[in-house]
């Protein structure tokens, strides 16, 4: 998601009294849609949806490794029939319980395909789902509800798979597996205005392109809670401004720093030990529509652009060795990483990129389209400078205002041109790398990719129950899509955050996301 390797730490502290009713201020950006978990893909939304609701387990920061967050226990003798049981005592933010049932509206909701929830196809494993989310376009769905899904009490459902999965477990602690109150189904407007969750954070107010506040919520019953009242969400249109009150003391905590702040590791004279530091899972790539006539039916093309990026170059220049050359579309550290898988098209070779250019038979100009804050801007437009002095061919970056906006466009496959599409890991599993955003179905498929022959190799790959053997079948799956080269591979970035000196302790995670319950707020003296 929207937009690295396992272990690692992520954690600063600082000695000193705690407050814990203090305010913690996060960088954010505007979100591109409906705080519906469901619906929310991108991280903007993220950092909201991620504090607003629990799952069945939760992710540990360093590594993403899985334990039961609301449930008691998930069980399966076969990894294709699921019991999940759940703990007692949860309530949502209105004060309602938490039951099975909750989990089941919410997934059948999720998935059924009128609602159109960017993440629905997370519940494609699920008996049923093609009922309620049929493969053709015009086609309507039989039911709304998926048979794959039996409450049994109160406290306990049953999931039945289409065919056994390695990953399922696994993917439970992901946004889309949220459950709903009965709140959401009877007002969807006002829960949109005002979303009522079960996580460790409530929601307070939303002001467009500035500030969504979130408060504590002291009923919870998770071990996630967190230590402090209040968190605001500041909504920055430049990576820059933020980094600037980051360090005046006016923000608590950014996840990753602009480019500015990695020449020379200014960073490091600028907040010592603020620093914060993970390993990460996640991948850079830049997607090639494929409804971009140019791109879709012109292998040459695609390679001749990959060739002629000087990832080496613009890695440890612009990004000042924050980031490390891509070579595949799994970053090191996840379980199956292959070094390699994309070979030469992934090496700076300026001679054979300009040949396989004039092969291509592309005339034109060529753009990469982004967000312009975040600090996407510089890299990309290195890379169009790279792209243009390799093959003479005219190159420019195309910015819009905000990450929200930019996705609403690639979103609606509105892009004219190149694009930038991140990913960061939502569960640990190479699995997360394919599904969603290669498979011809996949809801974050901004290339909008599609190769039968790939798609067959997903499926028998997530049918095998076996962790290892399913590995080796997404690697193969990862073979094939590295002849077409959908996307080209970018770079994979090395956590650096930092938090202010108002607080005492904060953690980066493996996805590069604030760990709240890390936080601690230092007492105003």
């Amino acid at each position: 998601m929207t937009l690295s390797a396992c272990g690692g730490g992520g954690g600063s502290t600082t000695s000193g009294a705690e407050d814990p009713n203090g305010t913690v201020s996060i960088y954010g950006t505007e979100p591109e849609s409906t705080l519906f978990p469901a619906n929310t893909a991108e991280a903007g939304g993220g950092k909201v949806t991620d504090a607003l609701f629990a799952r069945l387990v939760g992710y540990k920061a360093e590594d993403g490794s899985t334990y039961n967050l609301m449930a008691e226990s998930i069980t399966s003798s076969d990894a294709k029939v699921y019991d999940i049981k759940l703990k007692p005592g949860w309530t949502f933010h209105d004060g309602t319980p938490v039951t099975a049932q909750n989990f089941v509206d919410a997934w059948n909701f999720a998935a059924y395909a009128p609602n159109a929830q960017k993440a629905g196809d997370f519940m494609s494993d699920i008996q049923g789902y093609k009922d309620v989310h049929p493969d053709a376009k015009d086609a309507k769905p039989t039911t709304d509800k998926m048979s794959g899904l039996q409450v049994v009490s109160d406290t306990e459902f049953k999931v039945t798979l289409s065919a056994p999965s390695s990953v399922f477990q696994i993917k439970l602690g992901y946004q889309p597996f949220s459950p709903l109150p009965k709140a959401f189904f009877a007002d969807q407007k006002a829960f949109e205005a005002k979303p009522i969750g079960n996580g460790p954070m409530k929601f307070v107010s939303r002001t467009p392109n500035s500030l969504i506040k979130l408060e504590r919520f002291d009923e919870y019953k998770g071990e996630d809670k967190v230590h402090f009242k209040t968190l605001d969400i500041k909504i920055y249109s430049s990576q820059e401004t933020a980094y600037q009150d980051l360090v005046a003391g006016k923000l608590d905590f950014m996840e990753a720093l602009p480019p500015s702040a990695k020449v020379g590791e200014k960073y490091k004279a600028d907040l010592g030990d603020q620093v914060l530091n993970a390993n990460l899972l996640g991948q850079s790539t830049i997607a090639l529509p494929y409804y971009i006539p140019a791109f879709k039916d012109n292998v040459k093309l695609r390679q001749a652009i990959s060739m002629a990026i000087n990832r080496e170059q613009i890695t440890k220049t612009v990004l000042a060795g924050s980031y490390v050359p891509s070579d595949g579309w799994v970053p090191p550290g996840i379980e199956g990483y292959e070094k390699g898988v994309c070979g030469e098209y992934c090496t700076y070779n300026k001679d054979k990129a300009k040949q396989l250019f004039q092969e291509s038979g592309f005339t034109g100009k060529l753009t990469i389209q982004s967000n312009q804050d975040g600090g996407r801007k510089e890299p990309l437009e290195a890379a169009c400078n790279s792209i243009k002095d390799a093959l003479g061919v005219e190159c420019e970056f195309v910015g819009t205002t905000n990450f929200g906006a930019f996705r609403q466009i690639v979103t609606a496959k509105q892009l004219t041109g190149m694009s930038r599409s991140d990913w960061s890991a939502d569960y640990p599993s190479i699995e997360n790398f394919f599904n969603p955003l290669y498979r011809s179905t996949g809801g974050n498929n901004d290339s909008t990719y599609s190769n039968p022959a790939f798609d067959a190799l997903l499926a028998e790959a997530d049918g095998i129950a076996d962790k290892a053997a399913a590995i080796k079948k997404y690697q193969e799956a990862h073979k094939l899509m590295a002849k077409d080269l959908p996307s080209i591979p970018m770079w994979n970035e090395k956590g650096i955050g930092a938090r202010s000196k108002n607080l005492l302790a904060a953690k980066l995670t493996f996805t590069r996301d604030a760990e709240l319950a890390a936080f601690r707020v230092k007492a105003k003296s």
